[in-house]
């Protein structure tokens, strides 16, 4: 059967990156042609509830992140390959250990009997964290603090570390800043990464993206006013004061406002064209050594064209895939299969 041919007339110099015409190209299931199509399959298909159990990380801030585990425990096995490895996943924004993408990539890595963790971001976890300060793109030191811990958990394990949308620029930020940091993965994913925050944070503001863009800015205002009541309701007054001081954030109508008038000023940047400057992991992508897939799409209705890597800009350690649909972290194929969780798994070579 001839594989569909991946139309790059509308970017720029990408003809050195892998697209649709080799053996690991996406085909969308026909009901789910486009990239909004698949987008939204994602986001309303749901996934099945896996068992788990919890485990709390306490980070040297005072504050905690959660890991949901699943049911394999590490090192279980020490004559077994697969009892070696451990998979950190780190979900997107707006996400937790309950998004679906988490839930079926966890379930695939369980038949393999490979141990998986799904790391819930401060205040992703069904409960407030305990800082003014919350995730952002760029908030690499809370993940290595994880990979820390971990490490020093379990020393004779292996670590891949699979990272979708905001946790892929998390990731990919993390990879290049810690080359030689305890924890360092052994192989690593990153799914539908925003490499320039700036240019989509502008691409959400304009046309259909503008349907994500709202709908991100009313769920992050909506955890800052229950995170205010929190604060108010158990007398957290030094944190409550953090959040009173950015004013009046109801008019706040776009991602770029949000991090303009939160973000920047919670974690410490000057605003939002700062904290997209130093965040955005496109700036990082040569200095990264980890053997790494990046698997984007062509018709992603979050991140256009212009937000994606160039050649000259990757390192050889990265593996750049660019299919032609598939849409924000979609992939939904036409063959009833789990395209995006089997790519994963045949890359990190744990199936």
């Amino acid at each position: 059967m001839e594989v569909q041919k991946c139309r790059t007339t509308e970017l720029v110099n990408i003809s050195s990156h892998r697209n649709a015409c080799d053996p690991h190209s996406f085909r969308p299931a026909w009901w789910l042609p486009g990239g909004h199509a698949q987008t939204l399959w994602r986001r309303f298909a749901g996934a099945s509830p896996i068992l788990r159990h919890r485990e709390r990380i306490e980070l040297s801030d005072g504050d905690f992140i959660d890991l949901d585990w699943t049911a394999q425990k590490p090192g279980a096995d020490t004559n077994n390959r697969a009892g070696q490895t451990i998979t950190l996943i780190v979900h997107g924004l707006c996400g937790c250990s309950e998004s679906s993408y988490v839930l079926s990539l966890q379930r695939k890595l369980g038949w393999a009997g490979i141990c998986s963790a799904a790391l819930n971001l401060r205040g992703c976890s069904g409960e407030v964290n305990r800082k003014a300060k919350s995730y952002h793109s760029g908030v690499s030191e809370d993940l290595d603090e994880v990979l820390t811990a971990l490490s020093i958990r379990y020393p004779q394990q292996d670590f891949v570390i699979v990272g979708y949308s905001l946790g892929g620029n998390v990731l990919l930020k993390w990879l290049a800043e810690s080359a030689a940091a305890i924890g360092q993965p052994v192989k690593a994913v990153a799914v539908s990464t925003p490499f320039s925050l700036a240019v989509c944070s502008r691409f959400m503001m304009n046309g259909l993206s503008q349907i994500y863009g709202r709908y991100f800015t009313r769920r992050l205002l909506s955890a800052l006013e229950s995170k205010k009541q929190h604060f108010l309701s158990t007398g957290v007054a030094a944190e409550l004061e953090k959040l009173l001081a950015l004013g009046n954030t109801a008019t706040i109508s776009s991602i770029w406002e949000f991090d303009d008038k939160v973000t920047a000023p919670l974690h410490g940047f000057i605003d939002a064209e700062d904290y997209y400057e130093q965040c955005s992991s496109i700036h990082y992508l040569k200095r990264i050594n980890t053997p790494t897939l990046l698997i984007q799409s062509q018709d992603d209705p979050m991140i256009p064209p212009s937000a994606l890597p160039q050649p000259h800009q990757l390192s050889s350690s990265l593996n750049f895939e660019l299919q032609c649909g598939g849409g924000h972290v979609g992939f939904k194929a036409g063959n009833g299969k789990q395209w995006l969780e089997s790519r994963i798994l045949q890359y990190l070579a744990v199936q």
